[in-house]
């Protein structure tokens, strides 16, 4: 199962939303990532298409199993990698933008690998 980079970012984006937000519309995606709207637009459409979400009647944006999963893996990649990099004393700035590179390149036995090393 394997999305573009920028599908992994939405789909993340959305998970992050969804824990603090009551419920995500394209706006709040828009705002979060400094995305145009229409940008937005067109990327739900991509991954509605692609049955990585639902947007109900009201423009609500929800994730299903399948992208729930991608999201929910990258976030943990990018939290993982992260706070790896920051306890070497990586700059946290630096730390967050390396980790939002590396968790999409990353291959999954190499990611646990770190993981299990980590612990």
């Amino acid at each position: 199962m394997h999305i573009n980079e920028s599908a992994e970012d939405y789909l993340e984006t959305i998970l992050i939303l969804s824990k603090q937000l009551p419920v995500v519309r394209s706006v709040d995606i828009a705002n979060e990532m400094g995305f145009k709207k229409s940008s937005v637009s067109v990327a739900m459409k991509n991954l509605r298409e692609k049955s990585h979400i639902t947007v109900d009647k009201s423009g609500f944006i929800t994730l299903t199993p399948s992208g729930r999963e991608i999201a929910e893996m990258i976030y943990e990649r990018h939290r993982m990698i992260s706070s790896w990099l920051m306890r070497l004393g990586v700059p946290e700035n630096i730390a967050l933008a390396d980790a939002c590179k590396m968790e999409h390149v990353i291959s999954k036995e190499s990611f646990d690998a770190i993981k299990e090393y980590i612990k």
